[in-house]
């Protein structure tokens, strides 16, 4: 059932194309949005079914055989970001059209976005499946054009301002990639990844470390680690809730992913790794940091967000089998926690009027229901036992412990320190925002649910300013990640497994090349 691996891509592409042609017909639009998201949702959960009973499956783009054309591979750690990311993307989508109803722009939203969603979904889904270079360059270009049309959405100066620098920073880490691709092709003759693993075995050593820094340096940029990724809070917070909660979700986990991939098979003896470990310190403890001193809520998640790049990064520094088993595991939590915060948010904005934490309060008592959903994931994502933060994090200080060494050891003491400061910041906002007395400045919603004048509003308008279809995609969030912490075991074996296979490279190349690459 190789030729299920495409759908991925093809779906969202089709649906994007379908969504333009109705530019005048927003209920149609949505209609297609929705089932495209779905049947990729549906595909993704077969594939992973299929990686785990089958192993990897490929197809070759056009029929051209590797590696005269491009091939699309779908593995363990492939199917299952698909499957996370997909899902995301759905609840994101329900959340979105949510929101333009209780905005009254049901009838008339721009027109561009549903096309331009469904591009930035095609292009996840095919950097996670890109078996080549240049392919993955692709992937990544079209989420760059994607993002920055949702990034500037209402063309407001802010959001123009955050755009720009967004644009630069991306354009700079693609001249970046782009560039090593070049070197890549000069020096080995091929783009593809399951052919370079052997090539790149016979290249000096010099001449591999470069390639190594340049694609780490591209790919850092992409995942906001330090000092790369002091471009993300200006940016993030400025869009609107949906574009900002799968930003924050999935734009940087794909870099996550390309360093991981890129590592495993490309320069499976870790040379670089002491150099990883302090990077991912320093994203640690730099990101939480500027997160504690933050008195906006959607800055500080952003910030937050920085800083558990971290732990990501210090799985794959470890270079072992139980580092990149935890590493892959906490990219599935915090896809999911990250985007249910930013969504959370966007209701704690849509009912205090703001994201200001000076300007909110009470909101525990006006707002239960927007209370728990905010205090469920913001629990997993301070580690909280028992959930899949926890577990997440429990399972990468243990590959650190395991692995010993005095900077293994530092980035461990740095990763519990950054999970007390993780809870300490998610205690201030809940202090803050749920906890203290209203403050005076917040909206009131009368009977009616119109926002009018100041003071302490009353529970009918509350509940009309939460409306159902913004609710509602939270919700299943929250739930999916509660259901993380409930199948953390069998997910954790999928997670080692592909971990394993990762570690071999036997498995991904013999896939791609079945009597051995040329």
């Amino acid at each position: 059932m190789t030729w299920l691996v495409p759908l991925p891509v093809v779906i969202p592409l089709l649906g994007a194309a379908l969504t333009l042609v109705m530019a005048r017909r927003p209920a149609a639009q949505r209609t297609v949005s929705l089932t495209a998201l779905t049947a990729t949702l549906a595909v993704a959960s077969m594939l992973l079914w299929l990686t785990v009973a089958d192993g990897p499956q490929v197809v070759a783009v056009g029929g051209w055989p590797p590696p005269l054309g491009i091939v699309l591979i779908a593995d363990k750690l492939a199917a299952l970001m698909l499957v996370v990311s997909t899902a995301v993307t759905l609840c994101v989508l329900v959340y979105s059209i949510g929101q333009g109803a209780a905005d009254g722009d049901e009838e008339t939203p721009l027109s561009v976005y549903h096309p331009t969603y469904l591009a930035l979904t095609a292009g996840v889904t095919n950097a996670f499946l890109s078996g080549d270079l240049f392919n993955l360059y692709v992937g990544f270009e079209v989420l760059l054009v994607a993002s920055y049309v949702l990034l500037t959405l209402g063309s407001t100066e802010n959001r123009i301002r955050a755009g720009t620098t967004y644009v630069v920073v991306s354009l700079l880490s693609s001249v970046i990639f782009l560039s090593a691709l070049g070197l890549v092709y000069a020096a080995t003759g091929t783009l593809n990844m399951a052919q370079l693993a052997g090539r790149f075995d016979a290249l000096p050593d010099n001449l591999r470390l470069l390639l190594q820094g340049m694609l780490l340096l591209a790919f850092g940029i992409k995942a906001a680690v330090f000092p790369l990724g002091a471009w993300l809070p200006d940016s993030y917070p400025t869009a609107p809730a949906p574009v900002t909660a799968v930003f924050a979700g999935l734009l940087t986990k794909v870099g996550v992913y390309a360093v991981i991939r890129t590592e495993t098979l490309l320069f499976p003896d870790g040379r670089i790794g002491d150099v990883l470990l302090v990077v991912s310190l320093l994203t640690m403890v730099v990101g939480i940091l500027g997160a504690v001193a933050q008195s906006d809520l959607k800055r500080l998640l952003s910030f937050t967000l920085i800083s558990h790049i971290g732990y990501m990064l210090f799985g794959v520094a470890l270079a072992t089998e139980a580092g990149l088993s935890g590493a892959i595991f906490y990219i599935a939590h915090h896809i999911t926690i990250q985007t249910t915060l930013f969504l959370a948010a966007g209701l704690v904005e849509r009912r205090g009027g703001s994201t200001a934490l000076d300007r909110l309060g009470g909101l525990g008592r006006l707002a239960p229901v927007l209370a728990i959903l905010f205090f469920i994931p913001a629990l997993n994502l301070a580690g909280i036992p028992p959930f899949s933060g926890f577990l997440g994090k429990l399972g990468l200080l243990q590959a650190g412990v395991d692995a010993s060494g005095p900077l293994a050891w530092a980035v461990v003491a740095g990763g519990v320190v950054t999970s007390l400061l993780t809870l300490y910041a998610i205690g201030r906002v809940w202090n803050l925002a749920f906890w203290r007395t209203p403050h005076p400045d917040m909206p009131v919603a009368d009977s009616a649910g119109n926002r009018s004048g100041v003071g302490t509003p009353d529970t009918e308008g509350s509940a009309v300013l939460l409306p159902r279809m913004m609710l509602a995609p939270t919700v299943a969030l929250v739930a999916f990640g509660i259901a993380l912490t409930v199948v953390a075991g069998p997910l954790f074996e999928l997670t080692a497994e592909a971990a394993g296979d990762l570690i071999e490279r036997t498995p991904y190349i013999e896939a791609v090349f079945p009597g051995g690459a040329p």
